[in-house]
C-alpha cells in the first residue's frame, strides 16, 4: 500500500491547469506545424499560419492559447494499492482547480447552476471521471474544455441494423453541423457503444490520446483513417473557411453494448485540443 497526501493532487492539478491552457502537448503541436505544411487552400494556410504565431505568442508571453479557457475536466486512474491521506479527492481536486484558474488569471466560465447562471468565481466544480485500475499510482489527465466545440458535439442512439455506415453517417453529420462553430481545425473523439452515457464518456476520453496513436484494434484503426480523410474532404477548412485541414485526427473508442443499441458520441475539440497528463 502506497501513502498519497491529496495536497500533492492539489499541486499537481493547479500546475496542469496553468500547463495546459498556456501550451499545447506535443503531438498537437506538431499536427499542427504540418497541417501548415500540407493545407493546399492559401486561405488555409495563412489561418493556420496565424494559429502557429498565436501558440508561439501564449507561449513567450504566457498568455492562454484561448480566451475560452475551458471547464476543468479531470481524468484520475487511481492504482487500488494508493491510500490516500488528507482532504478529500474531489475536494482536493477542485482545490487544485481553483489554484490554478485563480492564481494563472485563467478566465473563469462556471456557472453554480445551469438555469440560476451565477459564476462561481474560481471555474470551480471540475468534471471528475475517476477509475480504480491495478497497481500503486495515480494517473491524473487535465483537459480544459471549451464551449464552442463542446456545444457541437453529439450522442446519436443507432439501431444496430444501422451497422458501421450508420456509424459514419452519424460521425460526418456531427462534423457537418459543427462547421465554422467549432473552431476547426478539429479533433474528433468518438465513442462506440456501450450505453447513452458510456459512449460519450469514451467520446471525450479519446480527445486526450495522442495524435500520434491509433486504435490497437485493426477495423477500428482504418475506421478512424477512413473518416479523417472524409472529413477533410467537406472543404469546411481551417476557420471554416475552406481547405483540406478540417480535422488532425479521428480517435475512436469502443466497448461492448446491448444486443438492441448502437450508441455513438462524437465529442469534438477545436485547434486547441488542450490536455496535460502527470502519473504520481
Amino acid at each position: 500500500m502506497r501513502t498519497i497526501a491529496t495536497e500533492e493532487i492539489t499541486r499537481n492539478i493547479k500546475e496542469m491547469c496553468i500547463e495546459a491552457n498556456h501550451f499545447l502537448s506535443s503531438d498537437m503541436e506538431q499536427a499542427m506545424k504540418r497541417a501548415a505544411q500540407t493545407e493546399e487552400s492559401p486561405l488555409g494556410k495563412q489561418i493556420l499560419g496565424q494559429l502557429q504565431d498565436n501558440l508561439e505568442i501564449a507561449g513567450e508571453n504566457m498568455i492562454p492559447i484561448c480566451q475560452d479557457t475551458g471547464m476543468a475536466v479531470v481524468f484520475l486512474e487511481v492504482g487500488q494499492d494508493v491510500h490516500f491521506e488528507g482532504r478529500g479527492l474531489t475536494d482536493a481536486v477542485n482545490e487544485g482547480v481553483r489554484q490554478g484558474y485563480t492564481s494563472g488569471y485563467l478566465r473563469k466560465s462556471v456557472v453554480g447552476d445551469p438555469l440560476i447562471r451565477e459564476n462561481t468565481k474560481d471555474n470551480t466544480p471540475a468534471v471528475i471521471h475517476t477509475e480504480i485500475v491495478t497497481g500503486d499510482q495515480v494517473k491524473i489527465t487535465v483537459a480544459p474544455k471549451g464551449f464552442g466545440s463542446e456545444n457541437m458535439s453529439r450522442v446519436f442512439m443507432l439501431k444496430p441494423a444501422d451497422g458501421i455506415e450508420g456509424v459514419k453517417d452519424a460521425i460526418l453529420t456531427a462534423v457537418r453541423d459543427a462547421g465554422p462553430n467549432a473552431c476547426p481545425p478539429m479533433v474528433v473523439g468518438v465513442g462506440i457503444g456501450g450505453t447513452f452515457e458510456k459512449c460519450a464518456l469514451m467520446a471525450k476520453h479519446a480527445l486526450t490520446r495522442s495524435l500520434e496513436e491509433h486504435s490497437e484494434i485493426p477495423y477500428i484503426k482504418e475506421l478512424e483513417e477512413e473518416m479523417l480523410s472524409k472529413i477533410n474532404k467537406t472543404g469546411i477548412g481551417p476557420g471554416g473557411l475552406g481547405g483540406t485541414t478540417t480535422a488532425l485526427t479521428v480517435n475512436i473508442e469502443t466497448y461492448p453494448t446491448h444486443i438492441a443499441g448502437l450508441p455513438v458520441a462524437v465529442n469534438i475539440c477545436c485547434h486547441v485540443n488542450r490536455h496535460a497528463v502527470r502519473v504520481l
